[in-house]
């Protein structure tokens, strides 16, 4: 039986978001944020960790889409959190490098229940599709700041600015999908004795 499951609801003034996850899944997703290329790069994290993602955002996309992106990253990050339970038995650290024709993005995670995250995309468009680029790193940040994980992503080069978000998110993946794997220990991965 799988017990690396959770839903998060957060409803504010601004939005409305509800996120179902599996760790365990088969990296399929339903994606709705209103936002079609966050949509575009959450399907890719999806697909790229494994991780089953179900998530659904009405947001006031009338003003930008600024809470809309930010709300889907707290509540993604929140399920991701609960999923992951006192932390038991997980490899707890990942690593990858993501190619996207000539963008090259490198990340590091460590589910370490202490939120950090310090992510340069160096994109220069404004905007991809109706997401504003500002928002893609805001997105990982704030990713990161509700799993409680430490994360460095990094664009190692790149031209195009869809390749350089899109190679950062399948690094993300990758990075996540290792930290996240079961190890042969039920402990918790740490000195301290918690995470």
């Amino acid at each position: 039986m799988n017990d690396r499951c959770a839903e998060q609801t957060r409803q504010t003034s601004e939005t409305r978001v509800s996120v179902r996850i599996n760790l365990d899944g088969q990296g399929e997703s339903r994606i709705a944020s209103g936002i079609g290329f966050l949509d575009h790069l959450i399907t890719t994290l999806s697909k790229h960790s494994g991780i089953d993602i179900d998530l659904e955002c009405r947001g006031d996309l009338e003003i930008d889409d600024h809470h809309s992106a930010e709300d889907c990253a707290l509540t993604l990050g929140g399920a991701i959190d609960q999923a992951l339970g006192d932390r038991k038995g997980l490899a707890r650290f990942g690593t990858a490098y993501a190619p996207l024709d000539e963008a090259l993005a490198r990340t590091v995670i460590d589910l370490s229940g202490r939120p950090y995250a310090r992510v340069e995309l160096d994109l220069v468009r404004p905007t991809l599709g109706s997401l504003a680029c500002e928002n893609i790193g805001h997105f990982l940040r704030s990713l990161a700041m509700a799993s409680r994980s430490t994360l460095h992503t990094e664009m190692l080069q790149g031209e195009n600015d869809h390749h350089r978000s899109e190679a950062a998110f399948k690094s993300l993946a990758l990075a996540l999908r290792q930290a996240i794997a079961r190890g042969d220990s039920a402990s918790i991965p740490s000195t301290k004795g918690q995470l």
